[in-house]
């Protein structure tokens, strides 16, 4: 099941913008490998999950696996098909904004060359750059 907010102020949030790096959440910090992202973007609740998912497949419960982002913002859309005007779409899923640097997953109890091939089939899945980190 994808993940969203219990409840929220607004249903509707406005675009923003992303600017410069991520300053906290930038660190591995509960496990031994992570995996960073390298520029900003919207990563949707769909594409968290299908991470999980993956990850979750290929270390077959011998390791662990955190998820550092949560989807707070919600991206309205508009039917296909719509004239203009009758104001802004309805909340069509809900994303985590993603800044350079910021961490969106981590792996514990498993080898280097392990946490390398599984970082691999997220990195196919996400629609921002990413790399791999190790614990200081």
């Amino acid at each position: 099941m994808a993940l969203m907010p219990k409840r929220v102020k607004h249903r509707k949030s406005q675009r923003g913008r992303i600017r410069g790096s991520a300053s906290r959440g930038n660190t591995v910090v509960f496990g031994d490998f992570g995996l960073q992202s390298m520029e900003g973007g919207w990563i949707s609740a769909a594409t968290i999950e299908a991470g999980r998912i993956a990850a979750q497949q290929y270390i077959r419960g011998e390791g662990k696996l955190y998820i550092r982002i949560f989807p707070h913002k919600s991206i309205t859309s508009i039917p296909l098909e719509t004239r203009m005007g009758k104001g802004k779409g309805e909340p069509d899923y809900w994303a985590a904004v993603v800044r350079p640097g910021s961490m969106l997953y981590e792996l514990s109890g498993v080898s280097e060359a392990a946490a390398k091939v599984c970082f691999a089939r997220l990195a196919h899945k996400m629609p921002v750059r990413v790399r791999m980190v190790k614990r200081n």
